[in-house]
Formats: C-alpha cells, sequence, structure tokens
C-alpha cells in the first residue's frame, strides 16, 4: 500500500515525466490510498467541470482513507498545541494523522508541511 499526498497526484495529473515514470514502475496490484482531505484538497483546485471530472477519473482506481475519529482528537490536540508557535496547516495535520494512523509513510514532498508531526515518516518518492 501506498498512501500519496495531493502534491504527489498532481505531479502525476500534470504528467510530470519523473512521477509518471516513477508511478508506472509500482507493482501491480500494488494498492494506491489517498487521504480524502488530500483529495478534497485536489478538488478545490479544479477550475471547471471538465477538470473536476477528469481529477475523478485519475482517482477511481485509487482507495480513499479517512482517520476514525479517535484519530481526529490526536490531530485536534496536536494542532491545538501547535497552531500559534508553528502554524502548521489545518488538513496537513490531518492528512499526516492519517498516515501515522495506518502505519504507513506519506508520498509527499511537502517536507516543510509535515517535519513537525512526530511519528509521521515521509518519503519522495523520485528526483524533482
Amino acid at each position: 500500500m501506498i498512501l500519496l499526498d495531493s502534491d504527489i497526484m498532481i505531479d502525476l495529473l500534470r504528467q510530470y515525466p519523473p512521477a509518471v515514470q516513477w508511478f508506472d514502475l509500482l507493482e501491480e496490484g500494488e494498492q494506491i490510498l489517498i487521504p480524502g482531505y488530500a483529495v478534497m484538497e485536489l478538488m478545490q483546485g479544479c477550475r471547471s467541470h471538465s477538470e473536476l471530472s477528469q481529477l475523478q477519473k485519475v482517482l477511481a482506481p485509487c482507495a480513499v482513507v479517512w482517520p476514525l475519529p479517535e484519530q481526529c482528537n490526536v490531530a485536534l490536540a496536536f494542532f491545538a498545541k501547535y497552531r500559534l508557535s508553528h502554524q502548521p496547516g489545518m488538513l496537513d495535520i490531518l492528512i499526516g494523522q492519517t498516515a501515522i494512523a495506518l502505519g504507513l509513510p506519506l508520498h509527499t514532498f511537502n517536507q516543510k508541511h509535515f517535519s513537525l508531526i512526530p511519528d509521521l515518516h515521509t518519503i519522495q518518492p523520485y528526483q524533482k
């Protein structure tokens, strides 16, 4: 199982060659997971019905995953503790907590956004 952040999906949608090459080399049958909050970020970036339709087509084979309420409470406590001092993004905290709850590394290039979250492992899957 591979958990993808929205920035990786954006690279794939834009057909960024290193992203496409990496994705094409994944083992056949590898399950691709995307946090529901990352899907919402991607939808927020759509400017037309055709872009939204294209996004939904690309996301169709992926499984959308959500944190359980208990995990959201952990994210809320973390957000409350660090909001004023480090100003983490609300969705980044929820996405990071989803990865921790699943016991999976998050494939992302947004190291700055996620470096604050303890126990979160990230992977940069290709060269930028």
